[in-house]
């Protein structure tokens, strides 16, 4: 039995949905394949006599509204008595959870090549030198010292996170390195017979461990990449600070410095991640975006049991050569333009002789 217009649409989307949900739909005729994250199974297609425009659906994963386009390949009408077409593909597509979405693309686009200006004539020769003049085992005492100021916020986060067994490790980094480590400028903990390492965390990461999106990319004078749940849990982190070291710590002769001093660090660790997600790039804007939320999302993920294991804390380079995922299409996939049905032959009166 064959469907027609909207009906035959609504055959089709109802067979994608069973065959999303493990269900497998099979009828006589020729099938197409579906899929789903590399996941194969068969719905019958023969019901599609003409051209369909894509029927949009969305879908409901767990707690989550994912649209999805189901895009069928034009068929052409032939005769009942010829073979059908060969297989047409059937794509089901999602957003990934790191793609937030950019709607200030433009916005953004030109804060970022403005942040690229600022940072080519200044920021990179003076970080560079910093680098080239200051010896290593300095260098590396202002890194120390630095991020271990932050390990009371990353402790305090691995208890929201009721992750006790990270949060004792980072209280006992923080104990060895502020007295044997001299107030952080050394990092004792990471060697024997402690090799407790760094790991990056703060209320951002517990927004997003109990599903907190990140909402709209941004790239913002200063600050950078972000989104706004990065933004407000970064203010959280900050605040936590006086309450930590005390008022004297808000002070500009010590915020000041150590601001610039991190600045100046962060750019020279990051040289070479910035060589790679900028040179020779056809878009250099949407690379450092996806870069970003990517490493982001994996940071969460990994809290959930779920992302790369030991994989470096956001505050420091990759030490892998970097890997960028291509974005799904905006409304799911790029579907060819569907051909017209084939015009109705013309009406013959039943009293005339058909040729």
């Amino acid at each position: 039995m064959s469907a027609r217009g909207p009906h035959k649409a609504m055959l089709l989307a109802a067979a994608g949905i069973l065959a999303c949900t493990g269900a497998t739909a099979t009828a006589q005729g020729k099938c197409s394949d579906i899929v789903v994250s590399g996941v194969y199974c068969s719905v019958d297609i023969a019901i599609a006599d003409h051209a369909l425009p894509a029927s949009r659906v969305d879908l409901l994963a767990p707690g989550i509204a994912r649209p999805l386009a189901f895009a069928a390949a034009p068929v052409e009408h032939r005769p009942q008595h010829e073979a059908a077409p060969s297989t047409h593909d059937v794509v089901v597509t999602g957003r990934a959870n790191w793609e937030a979405p950019d709607p200030l693309a433009k916005v953004n686009l030109k804060t970022f090549e403005v942040t690229q200006e600022f940072d080519k004539a200044l920021l990179a020769p003076i970080a560079l030198a910093y680098k080239d003049v200051v010896p290593k085992p300095v260098r590396d005492g202002v890194h120390n010292f630095i991020y271990n100021m932050r390990e009371p916020v990353v402790f305090l986060n691995f208890l929201l996170q009721l992750k006790i067994g990270r949060a004792l490790e980072t209280a006992g980094r923080f104990v060895v390195n502020t007295t044997v480590g001299v107030a952080g400028v050394f990092d004792m903990a990471k060697r024997k017979p402690f090799k407790w390492r760094r790991r990056s965390n703060g209320f951002a990461n517990t927004l997003g461990f109990y599903g907190v999106k990140s909402g709209p990319f941004l790239f913002l004078p200063i600050v950078g990449p972000t989104t706004p749940r990065d933004l407000f849990g970064g203010a959280i982190d900050r605040l936590l600070f006086p309450f930590i070291y005390g008022r004297r710590i808000t002070r500009p002769q010590f915020t000041i410095p150590l601001a610039v001093l991190g600045t100046l660090d962060h750019r020279a660790e990051f040289d070479d991640t910035l060589h790679q997600l900028h040179d020779g790039q056809p878009d250099p804007y949407a690379r450092s975006r996806d870069f970003y939320l990517q490493r982001r999302q994996n940071e969460i993920d990994e809290l959930k049991g779920k992302g790369r294991k030991n994989s470096s804390p956001m505050s420091e380079a990759p030490t892998l050569p970097i890997t960028v995922k291509e974005r799904s299409p905006e409304h799911g996939v790029v579907e060819p333009s569907p051909t017209p049905p084939p015009a109705d032959p013309p009406h013959v009166p039943a009293d005339r002789p058909r040729p």
